[in-house]
């Protein structure tokens, strides 16, 4: 989510530290691994404490991540020396659990590296993602209990001062290079900060948790807290939002790329750091045309069975008028913000009451669902997961967006749930959090192509489960697939084979049933997101056919719930990895070579 480290010394002397245990390797290697595995997640939390923040730990809950062109050296330097620590240790040395750990630390590390060389930081302006937003969303997931805990939290609000003046800089160096947002993303920050600075400091969702009362508090200590954060929110936040509002729209916007080269082929180096990100995305090494073509194929396999039951619910297998029936008609989509929240709530508990006849594994962690604060629901996506703290101090929530609810389709919603809570995102990262004996990075981190893979394949499984209320319902879920299908197409085509917006626009318009605003924060979500869109369906498809293969090697053997816990039991692994612990677990089943 969001980015530190002191001087030149206490760097000398840290990469002194991390480098020195590469010689006892060959000792304990199982012991020096696993303590290369606590030296990376403890560097990773203290560079990156929202982070931290997010999974409920608090010692950082007082700053923000380093994102100065030091700061980002410091940390690619440390990564790669965590890979090369890894890389050290005798592989074939270790138990099979640790190789597995082994491997994923490796991919992991370089996977980061990947992406500060891609330098993103450079040129984005995310009106989805960025500091207008993250910030803004901390009260969401900061546990504030104490005094102790609410100067934390005013010294993390004070730091985002220097934060964004870091922003801005690498903003510049970026347009300096010749790298800048494309216009639309930069409109859209625009507003969101127009809309922002327009409030008093009183009145900012950062101030929001000063709001609460808290038995344990006393008066004054309410009224301090309350006091410090509005002035601190005040002298600092405003004006250096203020900052990057005149920065973008006096040097950003008229720079800006056009919505005709919104994509990363339009950037210098922009098709090279596209490529990396694929990887770091997957997992897999695949090209943007190989991608594409794949697309096209699950596009074209979708359409059909859209139309096949088309013709069953609507009476047209014309995908065409199907789309026009879905989009026109007022029934099809929800009235009042409190009747999306309400479907989701009663979809959510219809899943949660169904999941035991499919897994053997289930979370400890409750899901709840939260509506997506007014501030960030114009910009953002239709819905998405937060985790749950991992001392169990806060929940996972499903997040719904009900923001302008006569364009969110009752049909889409069920699949959303499914998805973004259980049998999706809740079920799958919950129990990874939950796991016991495996290093803390492997419950936390994970390749975004098996967490979105998992989320999608969800989709598929709750109709197996017979959790969908209809057939409207179900065209929910087909529509939703080929949303996924279109993904591969449509982020290929921006950000590899010159695409235009638009053209992103009309083709997901053409193939899914999404509304059009919908449709329109999605595309602009993956020009501000490269490569994280194709995940979902490379990951389903990976799964599926594993799945396939499970069931023709046993036969009569074959246990739906404990191919799941098969799947679960490791995190969110690459999906290379999760092949080689999937086929071992049919070998270990009984199944046939």
């Amino acid at each position: 989510m969001s980015r530190r480290r002191p001087g030149a010394l206490v760097a000398l002397l840290t990469a002194a530290l991390l480098l020195a245990p590469a010689g006892r390797a060959a000792a304990d290697p199982a012991r020096d691994l696993a303590r290369l595995c606590d030296d990376y997640w403890q560097g990773w939390l203290r560079a990156h404490p929202m982070d931290a923040t997010t999974i409920g730990d608090r010692r950082y809950d007082d700053r923000l991540e380093d994102i100065s062109p030091a700061g980002l050296t410091r940390e690619r330097q440390r990564l790669e020396a965590v890979v090369a620590r890894a890389r050290a240790i005798p592989e074939n040395a270790l138990a099979s659990r640790d190789r597995l750990t082994r491997a994923a630390l490796i991919l992991e590390a370089q996977k980061h590296v990947d992406e500060i060389l891609c330098g993103l930081g450079d040129w984005m302006v995310d009106p989805s993602a960025g500091p207008q937003v993250d910030f803004m969303g901390l009260a969401d997931y900061t546990v504030i209990a104490t005094p102790a805990d609410a100067d934390h939290y005013v010294a993390r609000a004070r730091a985002m001062g220097p934060y964004v003046d870091q922003h801005i800089a690498n903003l510049r160096a970026g347009l300096a290079a010749g790298k800048v947002a494309n216009r639309i993303a930069v409109e859209k920050t625009l507003e969101d900060l127009d809309s922002l600075l327009a409030h008093p400091a009183a009145d900012w969702p950062l101030v929001v948790p000063a709001r609460e009362l808290r038995p344990t508090w006393s008066a004054a200590e309410h009224d301090r807290f309350f006091e410090r954060l509005t002035v601190a929110t005040r002298e600092t936040v405003i004006p250096a939002f203020g900052r990057y509002r005149d920065f973008l729209r006096a040097q950003i916007l008229p720079a800006a790329r056009p919505p005709e080269r919104a994509g990363m082929s339009f950037l210098p180096g922009g098709t090279e750091a596209y490529r990396r990100l694929i990887h770091t995305q997957t997992s897999l090494v695949r090209t943007p045309e190989e991608l594409h073509a794949l697309g096209l194929e699950e596009v074209a396999r979708v359409r059909a069975e859209l139309s096949t039951l088309g013709g069953t619910v609507l009476g047209t297998t014309d995908v065409a008028e199907i789309q026009r029936r879905l989009r026109t008609d007022p029934a099809m989509q929800f009235s009042t913000s409190a009747e999306v929240e309400n479907k989701a709530r009663a979809t959510l508990a219809r899943a949660k009451a169904a999941i035991p006849g499919y897994f053997g594994l289930l979370p400890r962690a409750d899901c709840q669902v939260k509506v997506i604060s007014a501030f960030e629901a114009p910009h953002t996506t239709i819905a998405y997961y937060r985790e749950p703290a991992a001392d169990g101090s806060r929940p996972g929530y499903y997040m719904i967006n009900s923001y302008a609810p006569t364009t969110r389709p009752r049909y889409e919603a069920e699949a959303l749930a499914f998805h973004e809570s259980i049998p999706g995102h809740h079920l799958q990262i919950a129990i990874a959090q939950e796991l016991t004996g495996l290093p803390e990075f492997r419950r936390h981190q994970g390749v975004t192509a098996f967490v979105e893979g998992w989320g999608l394949y969800s989709e598929r499984l709750a109709d197996e489960m017979g959790l969908y209320s209809g057939g409207l319902d179900r065209i929910g879920l087909l529509s939703f697939d080929a949303w996924r299908a279109c993904r591969l197409v449509v982020d290929t085509g921006l950000h590899a084979l010159g695409w235009s917006r638009q053209q992103a626009i009309d083709y997901m318009m053409a193939n899914t049933v999404l509304a059009e605003n919908n449709v329109v924060n999605e595309v602009d979500r993956y020009l501000g997101d490269p490569g994280q869109a194709l995940a979902y369906k490379l990951g389903q498809l990976e799964i599926l056919a594993l799945r396939d293969e499970a069931r023709a090697k046993l036969g009569d053997r074959f246990d739906l719930k404990r191919f799941h816990d098969a799947v679960l039991e490791n995190g969110a692994v690459a999906l290379p990895v999760l092949r080689e612990r999937i086929e071992a677990w049919i070998a270990s089943e009984g199944g046939t070579p």
